[in-house]
């Protein structure tokens, strides 16, 4: 039957000796288009033929564009297995890959220490008010003039955190170091051991009576019940595996409303959780006192109202850029790829997709 393939789209930069442990036990092949139009024409000329699990990297989208229903069925019918290379994958239609009996996996604890690290940095510096600061020392103004309004210190206030995952969690246990009150909402409760003393509590009181807030749900557009095949088999994508029907603007202008007044709200999840339009006018009105943002709604374009607001602690979507995480990142999908070629199973399949596990 000869060797299994395997289709890299991307590029490995740090795990080199890992992803060798993959050529050893398959062939790689690397597409030679470079955007969406020429990458499915090559598809379609049979050059992926026999291919059985591909890797890919967030930054391949430029190549293929988003994964969805005309890519997957340009691609060959041999796919059964896409290992992305990131905690988010928004840029993959899942429901259209069940639907077709592609299996997906994420890189889920990976990125943890690295996104809760910068969270807490957007935090304490939007806490501080000290993007006006900054701004002011690079205008050559010193502080300012009239001076920022002073910033508030962390110890006490309550820090709410919407989506309790594991970088939630990982956020939670470093704000406590700075003697921070922890509450979070999530789809469901978790166990006190998961817990760790933080408070469960409704999305409304978490709105009403966070002093910071920390935007910590995955980017989700799935509707909940809807039914797909699977190699013909009916298969319904649960509830349960979503933390609600589409996460997309689950912070706009009727959340602000319920906001405490000065709120500060941080957001290193995906940018189109919250609606930038609406968060622009937040912070106009004086609702939100000031933000700090590693990720945007539109990337790499940014709301112009966002660029003009010294309260606005700016990131370039840095929250994994770090060499150390980078690598754990390449290691674990290069992990889902190899135990996809030779066991035919995933190390971390996506919650939706659950119920293909086995």
């Amino acid at each position: 039957m000869g060797r299994p393939k395997v289709l890299l789209l991307g590029k490995i930069d740090h795990a080199h000796v890992a992803w060798s442990t993959i050529s050893d036990i398959a062939d790689v092949i690397q597409p030679k288009a470079t955007n969406r139009e020429d990458f499915i024409a090559e598809s379609r000329s049979g050059a992926f033929d026999g291919v059985g699990a591909a890797y890919r990297t967030f930054d391949s989208v430029d190549i293929t564009g988003k994964v969805d229903g005309e890519l997957l069925d340009a691609l060959p019918a041999s796919i059964r297995f896409l290992c992305h290379n990131g905690a988010g994958y928004d840029q993959i239609d899942i429901a259209a890959c069940t639907a077709r009996g592609v299996r997906v996996s994420n890189t889920p604890t990976a990125v943890d220490d690295a996104t809760a690290d910068i969270a807490i940095w957007l935090l304490l510096g939007a806490l501080r008010n000290l993007s006006a600061g900054i701004n002011a020392l690079r205008a050559g103004n010193w502080r300012g003039s009239p001076l920022p309004a002073p910033g508030h210190d962390p110890q006490g206030k309550i820090l709410g955190i919407l989506g309790m995952g594991g970088i939630g969690r990982n956020m939670a246990a470093k704000a406590r170091a700075f003697g921070m009150r922890i509450r979070y909402h999530n789809r469901s409760r978790l166990s006190p051991a998961l817990e760790d003393g933080a408070e469960y509590v409704g999305l409304e009181t978490l709105l009403a009576e966070s002093d910071v807030l920390s935007l910590n749900l995955p980017l989700n557009v799935s509707k909940p019940g809807r039914v797909c095949r699977f190699h013909d088999r009916p298969l319904r994508l649960t509830e349960s595996a979503l933390l609600q029907p589409s996460t997309r603007h689950s912070i706009a202008a009727p959340q602000f409303a319920l906001m405490k007044p000065g709120i500060v709200i941080v957001n290193t999840a995906r940018g189109a959780v919250m609606d930038e339009a609406a968060l622009v006018d937040a912070l106009a009105s004086g609702r939100v006192s000031s933000v700090g943002l590693d990720v945007y709604e539109k990337e790499p374009e940014i709301h112009p109202g966002l660029l003009a607001n010294p309260n606005v602690l700016l990131v370039p979507h840095l929250g994994t850029w770090t060499q150390e995480t980078q690598q754990k990142m390449e290691e674990w999908a290069i992990d889902n790829v190899r135990l996809a070629v030779s066991e035919g199973r995933l190390k971390s399949i996506v919650p939706e997709q659950e119920a293909l596990a086995a």
